[in-house]
């Protein structure tokens, strides 16, 4: 019946909070654009992500790595987004005008590689954001999306068939080859 938190375990929830935000803020907002392909959803889902973190810290039993559970939530976030009734009505059509400014200046090769990803259906799409960008590792990729490892290869080797054929169909590879 006491419902008086302790100070300091909310103390140290914050800081790992913070911790946390700091930490994973970037990926997640660049992981949920490339998933959801609008920044202002982007954004949203970051938030939304960041506040069941926040809500289920003290429920983490490190069975997995802190980043793949972070991730999780976030896949699961842009899931139910994708899901909503009103994004039925989101243009998927993703222009290099659409992608928000890098914070270097990217090589014509890097700009025909992003979009062939953002083009990519969205099952293939996941695993070749989590595997290339966040650094996570088929194993807990399977986990983390209720799949096989052996599913999770499958779709990393289709998604970089995809995104060979789609490279080479680009004007950069045709003029890169002339």
């Amino acid at each position: 019946m006491n419902n008086v938190k302790d100070p300091d375990k909310i103390a140290e929830r914050n800081i790992i909070f913070e911790r946390i935000v700091d930490q994973y803020q970037l990926s997640l907002l660049k992981m949920c654009y490339l998933h959801l392909r609008d920044q202002s959803l982007a954004e949203d889902a970051v938030q939304e992500t960041l506040l069941k973190v926040y809500r289920s810290l003290d429920s983490f039993q490190g069975q997995c790595s802190e980043k793949t559970w972070i991730m999780k939530i976030a896949i699961n976030t842009c899931r139910d987004m994708n899901h909503s009734s009103w994004y039925r009505f989101v243009s998927y059509e993703v222009t290099p005008d659409m992608l928000p400014e890098p914070s270097t200046e990217l090589e014509e090769h890097d700009e025909v590689l992003t979009l062939a990803v953002m083009n990519l259906p969205r099952k293939l799409r996941e695993v070749i954001l989590l595997y290339y960008y966040q650094d996570i590792s088929t194993i807990e990729i399977s986990d983390l999306l209720g799949i096989s490892q052996s599913s999770v290869s499958g779709r990393l080797k289709r998604a970089k068939d995809k995104l060979r054929k789609s490279i080479e169909r680009s004007e950069f590879y045709e003029q890169k080859n002339t």
